[in-house]
């Protein structure tokens, strides 16, 4: 028995107690993955010739200290930017120099700019969605919503109108009497805003104008479409004249041989000079049906929106982020980018909860979450350590009775030095 053996026992041991002790201190710490201490034993017979299997062996060396990258559980906490991955990857960071990090961690902030960051600082990438298609871009960005400006007003363009006209309604021009034979009973005239709904529209600086739609019966599944109504208090009188035709088949299903209708909106609402350029809008008619059923508007719907301001976001399971703004517009903004490795134990520990590349790990994979190898997100979630206290606890009982045991070896050969030296 010589002291080197006790003394690398000692170092293996008090390696070991660090390990465990950063893995009990972290144990709170949002995405922290848990570490151990691996060893391997030291030989020196081939430093001393000894040949093999007459070697006691040299003592223990820390092999590697390695991670494990377990599923860690799921705190729900309801805050929107807390952000937990189900299942493999990590989040891309962009640091404060421009270098890339990756977490598990996902308590996000919004800092005064509107960039979600991490509490170092660090910027939360994704990739943009744009708002016209809602198809993502293949590059990763910095992730940033409008705090300080309002999003611009959208110009409308379409409407779309869904409803069901009444099969059994009269002519709207009415039937006069006749004597007959056979006779005819008169049918006074349908008032035109008896089939009627309205919608606003917007022009390119977000002010509403409001479009009225009147459905007039022509003959048998045929009706005649108006922006307005008849004025005779007019001078002269105003008499309104019919934007198109929508026809129906004998199953009361719409006809798709009619012809497009276009709407020509002036924008009379707003006030400023030169005034507004006027705001032609393609009238869809094609869910409309005619049944025999009270005359029913199911959906009205037009793609223009004023200005509004941020209120509130919200993330799915595959990350894609939908804002909500006080114009009552939901659209999707962006989506969170995950990153994975070939090998995750390969990363390097950096601190603030950020791990980065390493030539072990292997070169970083960008995806989107639920997609190929990545997990699942779930909003307003984070999850926590991996970290098991109880196993933590009886680990450290036993490092510790390996240092006891370790310093004993020392002792025990200290004494043997001692009788070696008083023998007389």
């Amino acid at each position: 028995m010589g002291f080197q053996q006790g003394i690398s026992g000692l170092n293996a041991a008090s390696k070991n107690l660090d390990v465990i002790g950063n893995n009990i201190a972290n144990s709170g710490t949002v995405g922290f993955k848990a570490s151990r201490a691996e060893f391997a034993d030291l030989v020196a017979s081939s430093m001393a010739g000894f040949s093999g299997g007459k070697s006691a062996g040299f003592g223990v060396e820390t092999a590697t200290i390695s991670q494990q990258f377990s599923q860690g559980g799921l705190n729900m906490t309801g805050n929107g930017l807390d952000v937990a991955i189900n299942g493999g990857g990590f989040f891309k960071l962009q640091l404060p120099d421009g270098s890339a990090a990756y977490t598990r961690a996902g308590n996000f902030k919004q800092d005064k700019t509107g960039d979600v960051v991490t509490n170092d600082g660090a910027h939360v990438m994704g990739y943009k969605v744009d708002p016209t298609t809602g198809i993502a871009s293949s590059t990763t960005t910095p992730l940033s919503f409008p705090v300080g400006a309002p999003i611009p007003a959208k110009l409308t363009t379409s409407i779309t109108a869904t409803m069901n006209l009444d099969a059994r309604a009269n002519l709207a021009a009415g039937v006069p009497a006749a004597a007959g034979p056979p006779a005819v009973v008169a049918i006074p005239a349908t008032p035109r805003s008896t089939y009627g709904t309205s919608v606003n529209v917007y022009d390119t600086q977000g002010v509403a104008t409001p479009v009225n739609l009147y459905f007039a019966k022509k003959g048998p599944n045929e009706w005649e479409v108006f922006d307005k109504l008849d004025d005779a208090t007019a001078v002269p009188p105003v008499v309104a004249t019919s934007i198109g035709t929508v026809k129906f088949d004998n199953n009361g299903v719409y006809d798709p041989a009619n012809a497009a209708i276009t709407l020509t909106v002036k924008p009379a609402s707003n006030p400023n000079s030169p005034p507004v350029a006027d705001i032609a809008v393609a009238l869809d008619l094609s869910s409309m049906t005619q049944f025999g059923a009270k005359f029913a508007v199911s959906d009205l719907q037009q793609d223009g929106f004023a200005s509004g301001e941020l209120k509130g976001i919200n993330i799915g399971a595959d990350g894609t982020i939908m804002a909500s703004y006080s114009n009552g517009v939901t659209r999707a903004e962006a989506q969170i980018a995950l990153t994975n490795f070939r090998n995750p134990q390969g990363l390097t520990a950096v601190g603030s909860n950020n791990w980065v590349e390493s030539g072990d790990s292997g070169v970083p994979v960008d995806g989107k979450a639920g997609s190929g190898s990545f997990g699942t997100l779930r909003a307003g979630a984070l999850e926590e350590s991996n970290v098991d206290l109880t196993a933590e606890l009886v680990n450290m009982m036993t490092a510790q009775r390996s240092y006891q045991a370790n310093a004993q070896t020392i002792k025990t050969q200290d004494q043997v030095m001692s009788t070696l030296v008083n023998l007389r």
